[in-house]
């Protein structure tokens, strides 16, 4: 009764021309998939655009699951086309329901799309999400599926590296069962089950490169003078950096207090302990004005004038943003960045929230001073994220807050012969090591490596 009358209400609303607006249409498009009437439900929100109404994602939801309840496929697949095509983006719920239904009816392709997608926007699932998982690889039509054991292995560890790792995304890897176990992962990234170490996974080349861009274009925009059209240029001949300093956060770390000011010897400490780290100085940003500051201090001077004759300290013109030159260069350059600026400020905003976390994740170094000692914290050794490995194994964490990683859930999926215990050693990759823990955590983003380049001294302006 309650269904007939919620339409009743509607067709009256219509019938005296009064115009619904997105909140109705999702209401009584509600009612419609209670009735399992997918097909009105789907028709309700289409018929927005002659209102003039933009639709959300909670508008096309009663049809989705409407659709996966039926075991529709097809017309679910229909109803994540519409989605995409509004601008919109899936999120777990949607995407665990559109691989429900494709593990059901059989479709590995779509499976194999949705774990991706998962991996790509969800990262820790859920426990449902998980269940969804686990049926299927345990069941029937997920032993079935494979083609690429007999691929070129070379090829595929070449387009990991391309991805950023931790995924390739070009098929299923093996044949015959898969065993699906619930473990952890260890601190060092392995996991307990199969023994297979986890990557520590970064964007890919081309969303880096596009991520770089949007950053020039915005500091370009936001630059009152064309100073950071000359900042990229002189990083095109100065590139030979693994390691960004974002000096005013580190200068002024704990410079709260009666005599504080801005701490040129934190700063030198940093800069010493990441070039003892990797035999290669830091790059270091600092404001201009700044600079001319401590120049002015006799205590100083030696110590900067050094760092400008060897190339590595880069200032920044006055009433510009420091922000938009140390990110950029790390972006670019692929290497960490030392500061602790969580960037939640507005401009960070503007980059938008698919990737950007990522790879702050990968790339950010944070730092303390107990009792005045240096502590950096490397970014983690493997990354909480879908993994998919080149031998074909794969592995999702479970969403929960730990303050022990080691004791959070894992789900590991491995056929056969596929991840079997090694005893050989890690390849060396190139970056800085965490020296601070009993094991050496390097980092893998692509460093650019060579003899250093004769540098002209930093502009200082």
């Amino acid at each position: 009764m309650a269904v007939e009358k919620g339409f009743s209400i509607f067709n009256h609303m219509i019938s005296s021309k009064i115009n619904p607006n997105e909140a109705t249409i999702t209401a009584i498009s509600r009612l419609a998939a209670a009735k399992d009437d997918a097909d009105l439900s789907f028709e309700l929100v289409k018929s927005l655009a002659k209102y003039n109404e933009k639709p959300r994602l909670r508008t096309y939801d009663p049809a989705l699951f409407c659709f996966v309840k039926k075991s529709d496929a097809e017309k679910a697949y229909l109803v994540e086309k519409e989605v995409l095509s509004m601008g919109l983006s899936l999120e777990e719920p949607e995407i665990a329901a559109l691989l429900k239904v494709s593990a059901e009816v059989g479709n590995e392709e779509k499976v194999y799309e949705y774990l991706h997608k998962l991996r790509m926007g969800v990262r820790c699932v859920s426990e449902s999400t998980a269940e969804i998982i686990e049926n299927w690889f345990s069941g029937e039509m997920g032993a079935k599926v494979g083609g690429l054991e007999h691929c070129d292995m070379g090829q595929v560890k070449d387009v990991i590296l391309r991805n950023g790792g931790g995924w390739h995304g070009m098929g299923w890897i093996g044949k015959g069962k898969w065993m699906v176990q619930r473990t952890t992962v260890g601190l060092d990234g392995c996991c307990c089950a199969c023994k297979e170490q986890l990557a520590c996974v970064d964007i890919g080349g081309e969303e880096t490169e596009k991520f770089a861009q949007s950053l020039v274009a915005l500091a370009i925009e936001r630059e009152k003078r064309t100073n950071f059209t000359q900042f990229q240029n002189w990083l095109d001949q100065h590139h030979d950096f693994e390691a960004i300093v974002d000096g005013a956060n580190i200068g002024l770390y704990q410079q709260n207090f009666a005599e504080g000011g801005f701490s040129v010897s934190q700063l030198e400490v940093v800069v010493n302990e990441l070039y003892n780290r990797s035999k290669k100085w830091p790059l270091v940003i600092l404001h201009d004005k700044r600079i001319r500051a401590l120049l002015a201090n006799p205590s100083n001077r030696g110590l900067l004038e050094e760092w400008i004759e060897r190339g590595f300290l880069y200032g920044t013109p006055v009433g510009s943003n420091d922000d938009w030159y140390w990110l950029y260069a790390s972006v670019k350059l692929k290497c960490m960045l030392v500061t602790n600026d969580e960037m939640r400020d507005h401009i960070f905003e503007l980059l938008g929230r698919s990737f950007f976390p990522r790879w702050k994740e990968r790339h950010q170094v944070h730092y303390t001073f107990a009792k005045g000692k240096l502590k950096l914290q490397m970014p983690p050794s493997y990354s909480l994220v879908i993994q998919e490995s080149e031998r074909g194994t794969w592995h999702a964490p479970l969403a929960g807050e730990y303050n022990d990683e080691s004791l959070r859930t894992w789900l590991c999926i491995t056929r056969p012969g596929l991840c079997e215990a090694s005893d050989a050693e890690p390849s060396e990759t190139n970056g800085i090591h965490d020296q601070s823990s009993n094991s050496s955590i390097k980092t893998q983003v692509g460093i650019t490596t060579g003899k250093r380049k004769e540098r002209s001294p930093s502009p200082i302006r």
